[in-house]
């Protein structure tokens, strides 16, 4: 049996990395140290660099608050104008996020990718959304079409210069349904920009669990799908503006692993950038000898389209 690490038959490498740091409600600021953190990407000859999710102002969903609409821009608004421009004079694909006004009435919470010259390579609109005490997304968020009108799976990768993107965001990380459809679609890489974190009020014991089990899932989609992941989260305490809460507590921890789940960067709770390389040809010899989509039962699997199987 091949060792998927052996390196004789590599044919192609990519440097990536992601940027973790703090957001604050001033969107110049914000977008000044998403600049500078891409910026040292950049010099480190990244290729491609991840953003977190809603990098450009605090998690603002922690409370309902109607005038909280006006942070949102269309696609081609200003912070999307800003990572063109980075994209494009930094030679880089940037995957950044904003919270998109598609329409009066209409909002999402959209990643925009940009290629290497600037240009728009694609969006995704996140498909699952949360609605749970200080993550009151539903309030502000209305999900991705599950088709798009041209046709289009809600979830297909973004082709870019570097290889197909699959990205998805946050809450999307839990299922994975999400990323096998992004594999079977042919994403080569998979993203996920996130803004997690705790209720200050838990217990060590319960931080520990919950940060351990976002860790875990999202390597076990790298596994199940013989994919890289990358994933960008926020740092540090964030209050609620209502009050009613002791706010969120980001904790980090982002990371990228290799198709099989191993870990090749892995941060902390302080802000920091994560550089590694990935072999895009390890998707291939990997799932040569861990061969799940050969073995997949579709026949089998028609029951997960529904909702549930009790009556």
């Amino acid at each position: 049996m091949t060792n998927p690490t052996d390196t004789s038959k590599r044919s192609t490498s990519l440097k990536v990395g992601l940027v973790q740091q703090h957001a604050f409600n001033d969107k110049a600021k914000s977008l000044s140290i998403s600049e500078q953190g891409l910026r040292e990407l950049a010099a480190e000859g990244c290729e491609l660099a991840l953003l977190q999710e809603l990098h450009a102002t605090q998690y603002f969903c922690q409370t309902e608050d109607t005038d909280l609409f006006d942070l949102a821009e269309s696609i081609d608004g200003p912070t999307s104008q800003r990572l063109s421009a980075l994209a494009d004079e930094l030679n880089m694909v940037i995957v950044g996020s904003i919270f998109e006004k598609r329409a009066p009435g209409l909002y999402h919470n959209t990643s925009v990718v940009f290629d290497k010259d600037g240009s728009l390579a694609g969006t995704y609109r996140k498909m699952h959304i949360p609605d749970d005490p200080g993550f009151y997304e539903k309030f502000y968020f209305t999900p991705g079409d599950a088709t798009f009108n041209d046709g289009r799976s809600g979830f297909s990768p973004i082709e870019t210069s570097v290889g197909k993107l699959g990205v998805l965001v946050c809450w999307d990380q839990w299922y994975p349904e999400a990323a096998r459809l992004m594999a079977m679609a042919g994403a080569e890489i998979l993203l996920y920009p996130t803004a997690i974190g705790w209720d200050p009020r838990d217990d060590a014991a319960e931080q520990k669990r919950q940060q351990d089990a976002w860790t875990l899932i999202q390597r076990a989609h790298a596994v199940a799908n013989g994919l890289p992941v990358m994933a960008a989260n926020r740092v540090g305490h964030e209050t609620d503006p209502s009050g009613q809460s002791d706010g969120i507590q980001f904790w980090g921890g982002s990371f990228i692993a290799g198709p099989q789940g191993e870990l090749l960067q892995h941060a902390g709770e302080d802000a920091c950038v994560l550089v590694a390389t990935i072999d895009k040809q390890r998707t291939e010899d990997t799932r040569r000898i861990w061969p799940y989509f050969r073995d997949r039962r579709i026949d089998a699997y028609g029951d997960l389209t529904k909702r549930h199987l009790t009556p």
